[in-house]
C-alpha cells in the first residue's frame, strides 16, 4: 500500500509535465513491492577506462630470452615476441647432435608452448627485426613466410620497453675463406650439417675409384678453437668414429685424422690448468692431433692455411671438413644499432649498465651474447662516493662514517669486494685503518690510494649460456616489481644524485662448467676451486643438464636418446 501511495503522489506531482514519461518505475511481480525509480535525465555510472597495458618487445628466443619470459609473470605487460625461431634450442647438446648421439628434435621446445601462460599476454611472431629505431621506438621486422607470391612482408611493431636478445654470430676475424668453406655450430641446423657432412665423407672415402689421398683428405676433419664447443666436438667426433663408423667403414678407418687448431699456447684456457693438461694429454693418447699456437690465415675449398704464433712460419694442410668454433661476433642489426645509439662503435658487442639497461637509453635492456655488462669504475665515482659518506663536510672521513656506506659501495662496485677477498681483508675498514682506530680521519687522497688498485679487478663476463639465462630471469623479476620498485628503491646508492636506485644490480653467481673429453670422461670446475675429471663426472654431466632442460618432454627424450645410445650405438644415416 505504501509503494502505492508513493506511485500516486509521484504521480500528481509530474502530471502537469510532460517529464513524468521520463520517470522509470521497477516493480517486482512477485513481491508487489516498489524496487528503485530514477530520472530518465540523470548520468548513469560510467566505466573507468581501461588502463592500457605497456608494450614489451623480445628480440630473440634464445637462452636469455627465454628465461626472461619464462619468469615474467605480471600480467601488466603486452609482450610481443620477435625471432626467426620459433623454438628454443639447448645449445650445450649440439655437439652431441652433430654426431647422432642426440636428436635434434630431443633439445628444442616450441616457443608457444613455453609462453602458454594464463596471467600474461604473450604473442609470438616469427620473423626477424632488420631495424631497431630508438627514436620512434619501434622494431622494423621481416617475416620468415612469403606470402601469396608476393615475397616476405614487412611490418613495423612499437614497444614501451625493449629487450634486445638476439645472440650473436660466429666470429671469423675477417679470415678469407671462413664464410665460404667453414662450418658453424650455433644453432640447430648447423649441427644437423655437420652431421651430413661426416656420413658423406665416409660414404665418399669408401668407394672404389679414390685413391689412398684422396681418402686421407676426405676423412681429414679440422676443429678450429680450442674453447669448450671445439673440445667437446672433437671429444664427440673421435668418439663417434672409434666407437660406430670403422664398424660400418672398416677400410676408411686408417684414413681418418682429426685436428684441432688452437691460436693460444693451451686448449680450454679459461678452466683450471689441471684440466687443460689432463685434456691436453688424453687428446694425445686418442690420437687427436693439437697444434698450439696456430692461428688460421686463409681457407681455400682444399686446403686450409696457418702461422705459427712463435716464428711466423706458414703451413697448409688439405682438409675434408672444417668447423669454425673461435668465439662470437656482433650481428649486423646489433653494430647498426650501436652505431645509432652513439659511443658503442669501438665495441663488439652492447655496452649496459649493472642494470642491463642500454647506455645512452632508457627503456631498452640488452642480455646474453649480444650484451656486455660495463662495470663502472669505483674510482669515477670516488669523488661521490666521499661527499656522500662526508655528512658533516668537514672534508675528512672516520672509518666508521665509511663504514655506513661500504655495503653499497661493495654492491654497486663488486670488483671492491673481490680486491677484499684477494687480500683476504673482511672489509674497507681493515684496508685502510685497523679496527680500534676507527676515529682517525683519513682525507679523500688517502681513499683514493687506499683503492687505486681495486678497478683492475674488473671483468666481464663470459658468453656462456650460464650468465645469459641468470640475465634474462633477473630482468624478468625486475619487470615483475617495477611500480613496487618505484614507490619503494632497494638498491644501491645513487652516489652521482640523491636516493636509491630501483633494484639491486645484476650478479652473476658461476655455478661451474664442464667439458665433456670424449670416452665417457668429463672434466668439471666448480665453486671452490673444486675440480673433478673421469667417469663420475661423466655422470653428474649427464644428471645436470637433464634437469637444465627446459621441458619434462625434452627432458625424456634425450635421456632416451642417451639410453638407445649406450644399446645401440650412435646413428650414421645422413638423413
Amino acid at each position: 500500500m505504501k509503494a502505492i501511495k508513493l506511485f500516486e503522489r509521484a504521480s500528481r506531482t509530474y502530471s502537469d509535465s510532460s517529464s513524468f514519461s521520463k520517470l522509470l518505475v521497477v516493480f517486482t511481480v512477485s513481491g508487489g513491492g516498489l524496487l528503485a525509480y530514477a530520472d530518465a535525465n540523470s548520468t548513469s555510472p560510467i566505466a573507468p577506462p581501461e588502463i592500457k597495458k605497456k608494450r614489451v618487445v623480445v628480440l630473440g628466443t634464445g637462452w636469455a630470452g627465454t628465461s626472461f619470459l619464462k619468469q615474467l609473470d605480471n600480467p601488466s605487460y603486452d609482450v610481443q615476441v620477435i625471432s626467426p625461431r620459433n623454438y628454443f634450442a639447448f645449445t650445450p647438446l649440439l655437439p652431441s647432435v652433430t654426431v647422432g648421439t642426440v636428436e635434434p628434435r630431443s633439445i628444442v621446445e616450441p616457443i608457444r608452448n613455453i609462453v602458454k601462460k594464463k596471467n600474461v599476454d604473450v604473442h609470438y611472431w616469427e620473423a626477424e627485426c632488420f631495424k631497431i629505431d630508438s627514436q620512434s621506438k619501434k622494431v622494423h621486422c621481416r617475416s620468415n613466410q612469403n606470402i601469396d607470391g608476393k615475397g616476405k612482408e614487412e611490418f613495423v611493431v612499437d614497444y614501451d620497453y625493449l629487450v634486445i636478445a638476439m645472440g650473436a654470430r660466429p666470429n671469423t676475424f675477417n679470415t678469407p675463406g671462413v664464410v665460404e668453406h667453414c662450418n658453424f655450430l650455433k644453432e640447430v641446423e648447423d649441427a644437423q650439417k655437420i652431421r651430413r657432412s661426416v656420413i658423406d665423407a665416409f660414404e665418399k672415402a669408401s668407394l672404389p675409384s679414390l685413391s689412398d689421398e684422396e681418402r686421407q683428405k676426405m676423412l681429414h676433419f679440422v676443429v678450429v678453437g680450442g674453447g669448450p664447443t671445439g673440445v667437446e666436438f672433437a671429444a664427440e667426433l673421435h668418439d663417434f668414429v672409434k666407437e660406430d663408423l670403422v664398424k660400418l667403414y672398416p677400410a676408411a678407418g686408417k684414413y681418418v685424422k682429426i685436428t684441432l687448431l688452437e691460436a693460444a699456447d693451451h686448449i680450454l684456457t679459461m678452466f683450471d690448468k689441471r684440466i687443460t693438461e689432463f685434456a691436453e694429454d688424453k687428446f694425445k693418447r686418442d690420437g687427436i692431433d693439437v697444434k698450439l699456437g696456430s692461428m688460421v690465415i686463409k681457407v681455400s675449398d682444399k686446403e686450409i692455411s696457418t702461422k705459427a704464433r712463435v716464428n711466423g712460419q706458414v703451413a697448409t694442410m688439405p682438409y675434408g671438413m672444417v668447423v669454425w668454433s673461435t668465439g662470437i661476433g656482433t650481428d649486423p642489426v646489433v653494430k647498426d644499432f650501436m652505431k645509432q645509439v652513439g659511443q658503442q662503435e669501438t665495441r663488439r658487442v652492447l655496452a649496459t649498465d649493472e642494470w642491463l639497461r642500454v647506455e645512452g637509453t632508457d627503456s631498452i635492456y640488452a642480455l646474453g651474447d649480444c650484451a656486455t655488462i660495463n662495470q663502472r669504475r669505483v674510482m669515477e665515482d670516488i669523488d661521490s662516493i666521499f661527499k656522500k659518506a662526508d655528512k658533516d663536510n668537514s672534508g675528512k672521513l672516520t672509518v666508521k662514517e665509511l663504514q655506513e656506506v661500504v655495503d653499497d659501495i661493495c654492491e654497486r662496485y663488486p670488483q671492491v669486494d673481490l680486491y677484499l677477498k684477494t687480500k683476504k681483508l673482511r672489509n674497507i675498514a681493515d684496508l685502510l685503518k685497523d679496527d680500534s682506530k676507527s676515529s682517525v680521519e683519513i682525507s679523500i687522497e688517502e681513499l683514493k690510494a687506499a683503492l687505486k688498485e681495486v678497478d683492475a679487478q674488473v671483468k666481464n663476463l663470459p658468453a656462456t649460456a650460464q650468465v645469459a639465462a641468470q640475465q634474462g630471469a633477473y630482468l624478468a623479476k625486475c619487470f615483475n616489481r617495477m611500480e613496487e620498485a618505484e614507490k619503494n628503491p632497494e638498491g644501491p646508492l645513487r652516489f652521482r644524485g640523491e636516493g636509491r636506485h630501483r633494484f639491486r644490480p645484476f650478479r652473476y653467481k658461476h655455478f661451474g662448467q664442464f667439458a665433456p673429453l670424449g670416452g665417457e670422461q668429463t672434466a668439471a670446475q666448480l665453486p671452490g676451486d673444486w675440480v673433478s675429471i673421469g667417469h663420475s663426472t661423466q655422470w653428474l654431466w649427464y644428471s645436470v643438464y637433464a634437469s637444465k632442460l627446459v621441458s619434462w618432454r625434452t627432458r625424456s627424450l634425450v635421456v632416451t636418446d642417451w639410453v638407445k645410445r649406450f644399446i645401440f650405438g650412435r646413428d650414421s644415416s645422413s638423413i
